[in-house]
């Protein structure tokens, strides 16, 4: 497994795949294994030790800090990106001393107008609030026009930039990283090399975790056969928050045959994990560690694993930067070099041999020696 030959073969295997997923243009693949467990391609050896950091104990104060959150659709409690943020700013309390009367939390409404994002974010500058994070790329244009007349405060915005605003510092992520490998958990857990992909929205952002999810599927079994569906079109952004739709489009991948469906859809995640119970299939959250969240706890037994997209750690470490006055520490992306990205194992479903697989092809990504599409 270690040859030099068996690790150019699992090379070669993982860039062919690639154009078969930028081919698929339809629902699925039409390369099924027809029911039966996958054959899977020679997995990369995992690394001899752990690429995580530790923590370097750094103090920092925070007190003085008063730090606003304007969180995406579905808010805190969303049991998925907003929770996630949600957590950046608790530990970020803990951590730093950040009072608790000194934050304010605000959140959106499905399909509001532009203008309810800047009467927001533009709250809480005038209430002397710095830093502000807006928690999703739908702020960016209302930010673009309410960080101009803030020169002061500093803006942080997770998951898009603003061109030429010094002040707003963009908070990115390489979602198609960790959907790699959710891709490849979803095909060792598929009984049937049959799995499936529920995006929110079908907009640029949610595309990347499809993106990755197919190549890491078909890099772990290239004959995989993979389902995809979008709740809502690009411009309808209920698709993040419409339960019973995500559980119909999830049954409707089961219907076919999917026994493992990764869900990158906000709080419509908790429908996707419905039909996987109520089915008898496995489910893949993202963004939170989902197993442990509270608001999906009635259906965890069916969370395989969670790709975790750490808007916490984004949101907490951005935090301690504003506090250190050195912005220019952050990394430009949270990509998995840096634990930006990542998959949990909470459940006991993920066992040593897989997170060896999973240990080896993330070693993989880090070094450079897998390119990871972030389009479809």
């Amino acid at each position: 497994m270690r040859g030099v030959a068996v690790a150019a073969i699992a090379l070669t295997s993982v860039m062919s795949m690639a154009a078969c997923a930028k081919d698929s243009g339809g629902g699925n693949t039409s390369n099924g294994s027809g029911g039966t467990a996958c054959e899977f391609a020679t997995p990369p050896p995992a690394p001899a030790t752990s690429a995580t950091s530790s923590a370097n104990g750094e103090k920092v104060d925070g007190s003085a800090l008063k730090v606003g959150l304007a969180y995406d659709i579905g808010g805190r409690g969303d049991a998925s990106f907003n929770d996630s943020a949600a957590a950046g700013l608790d530990k970020a309390l803990t951590d730093f001393g950040v009072k608790k009367e000194n934050t304010r939390e605000l959140s959106a409404a499905p399909n509001e107008d532009e203008s309810a994002k800047q009467t927001r974010l533009r709250q809480l500058a005038s209430e002397g609030f710095s830093p502000i994070i807006g928690v999703g790329f739908a702020y960016a244009e209302s930010m673009k026009l309410v960080a101009a007349e803030f020169p002061n405060v500093k803006f942080g915005l997770v998951d898009a930039g603003v061109e030429g605003a010094a002040n707003v510092t963009p908070l990115l992520f390489a979602e198609q990283e960790g959907s790699f490998l959710a891709g490849v958990i979803a095909a060792y857990q598929s009984k049937k090399c049959h799995v499936g992909f529920v995006g929110g929205v079908e907009i640029p952002l949610i595309q990347k975790f499809e993106a990755g999810y197919f190549q890491g599927a078909k890099a772990a079994a290239p004959k995989i056969e993979i389902e995809k569906k979008y709740i809502t079109p690009a411009g309808d952004f209920t698709g993040f928050q419409d339960a019973p739709k995500g559980q119909e489009a999830a049954k409707g991948q089961i219907d076919k045959g999917a026994d493992v469906i990764y869900q990158a859809a906000g709080a419509s995640g908790k429908g996707i994990f419905s039909a996987a119970k109520q089915a008898g299939v496995l489910a893949i959250g993202v963004d939170s560690d989902q197993y442990n969240q509270a608001t999906v706890a009635d259906t965890k037994d069916v969370i395989v694993s969670s790709m975790l997209k750490r808007v916490d750690v984004a949101v907490y470490d951005f935090i301690k930067a504003v506090a250190k006055n050195d912005l220019a520490s952050l990394p430009k992306v949270f990509d998995l070099k840096v634990n930006g990205v990542g998959y949990a194992t909470s459940g006991g479903k993920i066992d040593a041999k897989l997170q060896g697989i999973l240990e080896g092809y993330k070693a993989q990504i880090i070094e450079g020696k897998i390119k990871v599409a972030d389009k479809p």
